[in-house]
């Protein structure tokens, strides 16, 4: 087979001339009009450059900032509108149509491609892409049955965790397989949504982790500081900067994540979420892309923030400084919490009028990031606090101490 069929058979892009440089005044076109779109208009406009986003939902958070087109993401009239109006276009989240992506990719500029798009979406192809980098990940196995199923689960043993290979985010779209009782019910569940699905041993880790690689068509690879990060109920809780792991694991972590934004030849941010085995062990869990809410930390933590460093990787600028300036705890503030959020915001009172209601006991500096979304709902992502810190601990006292985020884990 030759190179051109093997990229067409990967729903791959065709060799591109050498990619130009979109300097500050150019129109970037956004795919998608969520938080991440909104990020990255406000750290891009500091360079210059105008934003118009394409996103269904009327004054979306990306829309509230910079120009919107209201429309699906499948509607590709609405995808041609955006090429005619952008000099450059990137997405902010990787369950767009990747045919609409290729579209673009025929009548505008796309630097990240539809192949990159089409391997992330799907998570044999990411797992395939990951392994063809020489990166370890979960012993998996593909099931198109509830046979094929028992026979992984044999093969692999319990527990194990069953994934729709498409679609499914924040713990949606999986199954915890503890027990053989639970093999007809997880199958009979997710198989509903008419994909393939994968069947992942279950990794006995002491930590998670991520890394961001940047990576321009210029092929100018810098990565940001690993980030340890807890969740809970399935959706981050807080990403704590320096993570906890030795010097070693932390530069383990950031080659492997530029060795797999090299071999992908991905453009733009690719997030590598890791698990940390006890015997020092790093295996890759999934991808990501775009920017990340890992990664949301580097907006006052690092030197240049992840959306700045997007914007600079698909414009072809060189790519900016990437050093920790403080330690920093990132909370993400979901819909329960915001009423608590918004009151601390306004009075400045983030203890509830008790003896520690001054931030400065905690050494830390709460920075607080609302996303301007339509309708609070309980764990729908509504915005994130970075506390700058002197220590990472104090972020995490003053996390438990505000009571906002009662009975989660930190």
């Amino acid at each position: 087979m030759s190179a051109a069929e093997q990229r067409n058979t990967l729903g791959g892009d065709a060799p591109k001339e050498e990619a130009p440089v979109i300097g500050p005044g150019s129109t970037i076109g956004v795919l998608g009009g969520g938080q991440l779109g909104r990020m990255m208009a406000l750290a891009g406009s500091n360079l210059g450059y105008r934003f118009i986003a394409l996103d269904p939902t009327p004054e979306s958070p990306c829309g509230q900032v910079a120009d919107q087109i209201v429309a699906g993401y499948s509607d590709k009239d609405a995808a041609r509108a955006l090429a005619e109006r952008a000099d450059v276009i990137t997405y902010e989240f990787e369950n767009v149509d990747a045919g609409v992506a290729a579209l673009l990719a025929e009548q505008s500029y796309v630097p990240q491609g539809s192949r990159l798009l089409y391997t992330t979406q799907h998570r044999l192809r990411e797992k395939r892409a990951v392994e063809a980098a020489g990166v370890k990940v979960a012993p998996y196995a593909e099931i198109g049955s509830e046979a094929d199923l028992r026979a992984a689960v044999s093969r692999l043993g319990l527990p194990a965790v069953l994934k729709t290979a498409t679609g499914g985010y924040d713990g949606k779209g999986q199954w915890v397989i503890r027990s053989e009782g639970e093999i007809g019910p997880a199958y009979a569940e997710l198989s509903r949504a008419g994909t393939e699905l994968v069947l992942e041993q279950f990794v006995s880790f002491v930590k998670e982790l991520s890394v961001i690689a940047a990576r321009s068509p210029r092929g100018e690879i810098v990565t940001f500081p690993v980030a340890e990060n807890m969740h809970v109920d399935n959706i981050l809780h807080v990403s704590i900067v320096p993570a906890r792991v030795d010097e070693a694991v932390q530069r383990e972590a950031e080659i492997l994540g530029a060795r797999i934004a090299e071999s992908m030849e991905a453009v733009g941010l690719l997030a590598v979420e890791m698990f940390l085995t006890e015997d020092g062990q790093l295996y890759v869990n999934e991808l990501a892309p775009r920017p990340h809410n890992s990664g949301h930390y580097t907006l006052e933590a690092c030197t240049t923030s992840q959306f700045e460093q997007h914007v600079r990787a698909v414009c072809n600028l060189p790519l900016g400084e990437t050093s920790l300036r403080t330690p920093v705890v990132m909370v993400n503030v979901l819909g329960e919490h915001m009423e608590a959020v918004t009151e601390a915001v306004a009075s400045g009172d983030w203890f509830g009028g008790t003896e520690s209601s001054a931030t400065t006991g905690f050494n830390v500096i709460p920075k607080v990031h609302l996303y301007g979304k339509n309708g609070s709902a309980p764990k729908r992502k509504m915005g994130h606090i970075n506390l700058l810190c002197g220590d990472v601990r104090d972020g995490l006292d003053f996390i438990q101490q505000t009571k906002i985020w009662r009975n989660q884990d930190s």
